[in-house]
C-alpha cells in the first residue's frame, strides 16, 4: 500500500512524516506518472488556489479528478478539503477543484491568518479529543446525503460549523492534523485505505 502526498505546495513534509510514523509507504506526488503509482492520496493544507493552478500546470488536475472519481481514497486537510469539495463559496474567479466530496465549503471561513487558532476538538470515531489547528481554515456550509459529519465546532462564534467529513473513502478536515504528534486522523485514513 503506497500513499501519495500531493507535493505542489503546502504541508507536504508534515504529512509524509505522519504517514511514515505509522509505517505507511508514503511518497511525494508531483507528476501524473507518480500519481499512477499510488493507492491513495493526501491533499495537504496550503493555498487552495495555488495548488489548483499548479495541478493544472503540471497536468495533474484531470488525472486527479479521474482517480478520485474512480474511488481512490483521498484525505484533504484545510486547502485539501477545498480541493476535494464539489462546490466552493468565496472562491476566486475561475478556481477549480478536484471534487469527490458532495459538500459546499467556504474558503477562509474563520478569517485571515491573524484569526488562526487551535484547541481540543471531538471527532467521531476517536476516543479522546484531538488538538486541532485552524489556519485560514474553511468550514463546510452544507453536505449531501452520502456525507458523514465527523466533527463540528462546539463553542465560539463558529459553534455548530462542520469541520470534518467523510464520504465513502474520502476524508477531509478544515484543520491541520499533520501539525503536531497526534497521528490518529492519519491512522483513520490508513485504516480506510486498507479496508479497500
Amino acid at each position: 500500500m503506497r500513499i501519495g502526498v500531493l507535493a505542489l505546495q503546502g504541508d507536504v513534509r508534515e504529512h509524509l512524516a505522519a504517514l511514515g510514523r505509522l509505517g505507511a509507504d508514503a511518497v511525494a506526488v508531483r507528476r501524473p506518472e507518480e500519481l499512477a503509482g499510488v493507492d491513495a492520496l493526501v491533499l495537504p493544507g496550503g493555498e487552495s488556489t495555488t495548488i489548483s493552478k499548479l495541478a493544472r500546470i503540471f497536468e495533474l488536475l484531470e488525472p486527479l479528478r479521474e482517480r478520485v472519481a474512480a474511488g481512490m481514497p483521498a484525505f484533504g486537510t484545510c486547502a485539501g478539503m477545498i480541493l476535494l469539495a464539489d462546490r466552493i463559496e468565496d472562491g476566486v474567479a475561475g478556481q477549480e477543484t478536484i471534487g469527490g466530496l458532495d459538500i459546499t465549503v467556504r474558503r477562509n471561513a474563520f478569517g485571515r491568518q491573524v484569526d488562526s487558532f487551535e484547541g481540543p476538538l471531538r471527532v467521531s470515531g476517536l476516543d479522546e479529543p484531538i488538538h486541532a489547528v485552524f489556519i485560514r481554515a474553511p468550514w463546510v456550509e452544507s453536505v449531501g446525503d452520502g456525507v458523514e459529519v465527523l466533527a463540528r465546532m462546539e463553542e465560539g462564534p463558529a459553534a455548530g460549523r462542520i469541520v470534518a467529513v467523510r464520504q465513502g473513502r474520502v476524508l477531509a478536515t478544515s484543520f491541520h492534523p499533520e501539525v503536531g504528534e497526534d497521528a490518529r486522523l492519519h491512522q483513520m485514513f490508513v485504516d480506510l485505505v486498507r479496508e479497500g
